[in-house]
């Protein structure tokens, strides 16, 4: 059942399930013996329920589009592809799956999609939830079963963090799966501010200039890795999740994610971005803006075709 709060005309807050809202009204009668009280409202008529529906399509078309965009500027999904759509289940990968049927449905040429699930064997992962909802919306999907955490723990000192490891095993597994579903592409839900973040903690504490790019052949050359989501924000995609109300699951299971430089660095960018709104928006366009003349890389300089001296410094005094 889809559900999700709000706050409406009403002046009252809404609960919402499919075809249906259940109002809580103070001044119901039954308010005094049970605290609140409820209504049947028809969402035909329901203000709150058009103006979710309006903003869970407007979503989707926003998030449609950056995905149209950048399947465009990178070749992200071609005909032909057949692509394995890793669903970790949370709101990133829901997304990426949903998008996914709809490009299917909308370009004018035939690509297929899985959608893989890998359960390492964290404790509490509830993986059934995930093939309960890929069948409930008819999606194909596999799910994989690898007792990767084990393994991790015991290699781990206790006190580190678990995730380097984790996630090298992880995509050996996934490599290997998408070689045995055939599939031409794996497509991973990171987006926009996962790739600022990332150029962030590289600058930081990698000492280079990189990111996560939208496409790159994988580690072990057998795969194209894509990330559909790539020109989409973190805030679009988490708005569009909790209206669609997709059963997400847990990320932290391993109890191994706080005190993480990338929270740290989550933090100061939110921080930025709220003095100053454009922050992000600029760190994500000056990975499209590079100018090799004005950096130190003399590899890149040279590949750039640019003199050791050549160009304008806005700088000199």
């Amino acid at each position: 059942m889809a559900k999700a709060n709000a706050r409406g005309s009403f002046g009252t807050s809404a609960f919402i399930s499919v075809g249906k809202i259940y109002v809580i009204n103070d001044d119901h009668p039954s308010k005094k013996s049970h605290g609140h009280g409820f209504e049947l409202v028809n969402w035909v008529i329901s203000d709150t329920w058009r103006f979710l529906v309006g903003e869970r399509q407007r979503l989707e078309k926003v998030l449609l589009r950056n995905v149209g965009r950048a399947s465009i500027d990178f070749e992200l999904i071609e005909p032909g592809d057949r692509v394995m759509v890793c669903m970790s289940g949370g709101k990133d990968s829901y997304v990426m799956l949903h998008l996914m049927r709809l490009i299917q449905r909308r370009v004018p040429f035939d690509f297929e999609f899985i959608a893989v699930n890998l359960d390492q064997g964290q404790p509490g992962f509830q993986g059934h939830i995930l093939s309960n909802f890929f069948e409930a919306e008819g999606y194909p999907f596999k799910m994989i079963s690898q007792n990767t955490f084990a393994i991790v723990t015991k290699k781990v000192p206790e006190g580190k963090t678990y995730c380097a490891l984790c996630s090298r095993m992880r995509r050996g597994i996934l490599y290997n799966a998408a070689v045995e579903l055939n599939c031409t592409k794996i497509a991973l839900g990171h987006h926009k501010d996962d790739i600022i973040e990332t150029l962030m903690l590289n600058l930081l504490y990698s000492g280079q200039i990189k990111a996560m790019p939208p496409k790159l052949q994988s580690d072990d050359g057998r795969n194209i890795v894509i990330r559909p989501l790539a020109y989409c924000a973190e805030r679009d995609i988490a708005a569009f999740a909790e209206l669609m109300a997709f059963p997400i699951l847990p990320c932290d299971l391993c109890g191994s994610q706080d005190g993480l430089q990338r929270q740290a660095v989550k933090g100061l960018l939110n921080h930025l971005n709220d003095v100053n709104p454009n922050v992000k928006g600029n760190l994500f366009a000056a990975l499209s803006n590079v100018r090799p003349s004005h950096l130190l890389d003399t590899k890149l300089r040279k590949m750039a075709g640019v003199e050791l001296w050549q160009g304008t410094d806005e700088h000199v005094l």
